[in-house]
């Protein structure tokens, strides 16, 4: 066996270059490191061949000193730490000293410097060239200031590393992606790249929401969901990607810690358990998110590209991560403007682009039901017999008030709908006696105008000269009196009096609108300021009803519904022992089964929650995930899949036809829940059509 030897320097640089220089992509990261540090505010990049021909970055850094440019080459010289020290709290992008050296080692490299000493500029600048390794003598050169390097051939005079490079296309690429990784970090810095002699981007220096509008999209920027949370010495701020704009690939998370872009598991996992409840199992987010803290707390001196770090604490981390995304994510409801752009509505997602002119304040779905009356109607009742005359002037009709005086809210689930609209059919013939329309100009774009369009015709089967009742209405109100009220008592509580239909004040929408229709029994149709929105009525109840549920766990108050005959369905064995053993538990998730029998169950009581959802179905799918993971792991980890679970069972099905009241009901409900946007499973559950939209469809104006 040989004897053991020091190696020369220069094949120590060519090993540590196999490690730090991988490919051109990791040369030019060094160099645009040092840049950087250096407190460059304006960055050129030049490349040829995808960085194999020709690397350059220029700068208007502080410069290196005559003295210092030849240590620059050497290894493990560096001026940005001198003990450890500092090494165990490093702010700086660059720190170990050997990248200019490996890459000298592998290249023919020029550097030329001239040296800004606070304002003091030297008389001009120096240049110093290594050839693979050999190093010249420092000369005069001219340059205005900072610091201009030069890479060319790398790889030329080692084969057997240029022999793993791809072709100039994929070098380029990672080239691109790793300067715009640096681009994301330093907004407030310049960037330009080009190459084989063509321009390719320029980012001026601005914000981060215009860097990442550069870079990752403007789509991303728009429908994105700021982030600025801190504890202690720790804060998380950036832009967390619409769950609805899921992508396909994680081309688009970008990550820093203290400006220093990381891939780390602990980072991943946390951001990946955020966005599992709306985020669809298929797609990954997209974000663009800062993490800074102490510098002691985090080691990045655990990669030799410095791509992956190590936390002190990292549980801390994780659980800060975690609490700080899933409280930006949580304010994603239904409707809610994200970032105040110029745009209004994206098209194709339906997410809010602008910041939409909804009620202030902390509105309750009982509050909307008492503004309605300026917008909406409910489903017209066979009234006038007077001919409507479309968006003309209409003048002595009757009107069919919406909602009623009383404060109590809508009912999403539609329990009592029956009896709200008797008794709002029954209220609506009191009213014909005192309500007139006022005039609707077709330039107004009230809603009620639309309505009036839209259901007015209806009226036409009731004589209006005599004010005859329809028999079917003689029948409902002797079935069910109704007392005398007078207009002003279908107003909201402390409104003034009046005796008109009060002018439409479309800042008074709310922000999902009033229904207008069902759509084949799956989707509602509602109307807004500035378009109409489409709702998938099962995924929106679904994620409404799945929140109270995570609410009311999570309280330990768990309302139950008992059932007045038992539900009694066929077991098997070992259902009937996962109920005597876990009986306890069942009744806190809010199901109360017992033994009836050896092979049968009965469901006693159901969550109020899902009191109209079918008990057996619901019973068989929880002892179901029970009887896989275990009652401990179910409320646990996968407490939030058991609790999908029953949102999906409790929550309105297709093909099922809602009221007009009960479709507002659900739309009032989507705009107070938390992650409304998306179903428990990721999808979307609404988008938006403008009008702007809708005539370009029918080319109107062109």
């Amino acid at each position: 066996m040989p004897r053991i030897q020091l190696l020369s320097d220069h094949l120590v640089n060519q090993i540590a270059a196999g490690e730090v220089v991988e490919r051109p992509a990791s040369a030019l990261k060094e160099l645009l490191e040092n840049s950087l540090d250096a407190g460059s505010k304006n960055l050129q990049i030049e490349l040829q061949a995808g960085g194999t021909k020709l690397l350059k970055v220029i700068d208007d850094g502080c410069g290196i000193a005559k003295d210092d440019l030849e240590l620059a080459l050497h290894r493990h010289a560096t001026s940005k730490i001198a003990s450890m020290e500092d090494l165990a709290r490093v702010g700086t992008l660059g720190f170990r000293g050997e990248g200019l050296a490996s890459i000298a080692s592998v290249s023919r490299l020029s550097l030329t410097s001239r040296f800004n000493d606070n304002g003091q500029i030297s008389p001009h600048a120096w240049r110093v060239e290594a050839d693979h390794g050999r190093m010249l003598d420092p000369e005069p050169a001219a340059l205005a200031a900072g610091t201009t390097i030069e890479v060319h051939e790398l790889y030329h005079q080692v084969p057997a590393r240029k022999k793993f490079l791809k072709s100039d296309a994929t070098e380029y690429a990672h080239c691109a992606a790793m300067i715009e990784r640096l681009a994301l970090a330093n907004p407030s810095v310049q960037f330009t790249v080009i190459h084989n002699g063509r321009a390719q981007n320029r980012w001026q220096a601005g914000d981060l929401n215009k860097r990442a509008a550069a870079i990752i999209g403007e789509e991303f920027v728009k429908t994105g969901i700021p982030v600025d949370e801190g504890f202690g010495n720790l804060r998380l701020y950036g832009i967390a990607g619409s769950p609805t704009l899921g992508k396909s690939s994680r081309d688009a998370q970008f990550f820093f810690v203290n400006g220093r872009f990381v891939r780390d598991k602990v980072v991943q996992h946390a951001l990946r358990e955020a966005y599992r409840d709306v985020l669809h199992h298929n797609m990954h987010a997209a974000f663009c998110l800062f993490l800074e803290l102490d510098p002691e707390g985090v080691d990045v001196n655990v990669h030799p590209t410095k791509i992956e770090v190590r936390f002190r604490e990292s549980q801390a981390i994780y659980r800060f991560l975690i609490t700080s995304l899933s409280k930006a994510l949580a304010k994603t409801t239904a409707g809610a403007a994200t970032q105040d752009t110029a745009s209004s509505i994206d098209p194709e997602t339906g997410e809010v682009l602008s910041a939409a002119a909804i009620p202030q304040g902390e509105l309750k779905p009982q509050d909307y039901a008492q503004m309605a009356y300026r917008h909406q109607q409910a489903m017209p009742l066979p009234m006038a017999n007077e001919p409507f005359a479309g968006y003309g002037s209409i003048s002595n009709e009757p009107f069919a008030g919406y909602g009623s005086n009383s404060n109590e809210p809508f009912s999403a689930s539609g329990a009592n709908s029956s009896e709200a609209n008797s008794n709002q059919g029954s209220a609506s013939a009191q009213q014909r006696t005192n309500f007139s329309y006022r005039d609707i100009a077709p330039s107004s774009g009230a809603p009620m105008a639309f309505y009036d369009t839209q259901f007015g015709d209806l009226r036409r089967d009731t004589p209006a000269s005599t004010g005859a009742q329809p028999a079917w209405m003689k029948q409902l109100e002797a079935i069910r009196p109704v007392p005398t009220r007078s207009a002003n008592d279908y107003l909201p509580v402390g409104s003034a009096s009046n005796t008109a239909l009060p002018a439409a004040d479309d800042s008074a929408i709310p922000p999902l609108g009033f229904a207008l229709a069902q759509l084949h029994g799956v989707y509602i149709l509602s109307q807004v300021a500035d378009g109409m929105i489409v709702v998938d009525m099962h995924a929106a109840h679904e994620r409404v009803v799945y929140e109270k549920l995570k609410t009311a766990l999570d309280l330990q108050a768990m309302p139950m519904q008992p059932l007045l005959i038992p539900h009694v369905f066929a077991a098997d064995k070992l259902d009937v022992a996962t109920v005597e053993d876990h009986a306890e538990e069942l009744a806190g998730l809010g199901l109360e089964i017992s033994v009836s029998s050896p092979t049968q169950l009965a469901v006693r009581a159901v969550p109020m929650l899902l009191k109209n959802s079918n008990p057996v179905e619901l019973a068989q799918a929880m002892l179901r995930d029970i009887r896989q993971v275990g009652v401990s792991q179910v409320l646990s980890g996968r407490r939030n899949e058991l609790l999908a679970t029953m949102a999906c069972h409790g929550s309105v099905r297709a093909n099922r036809s809602l009221t007009i009241p009960e479709m507002n009901a659900l739309l009032r409900e989507m705009e107070v829940t938390e992650r409304s946007g998306q179903c428990n499973h990721g999808r979307p559950t609404w988008f938006r059509l403008s009008m702007n939209d809708l005539d370009k469809l029918f080319m109107r104006g062109q």
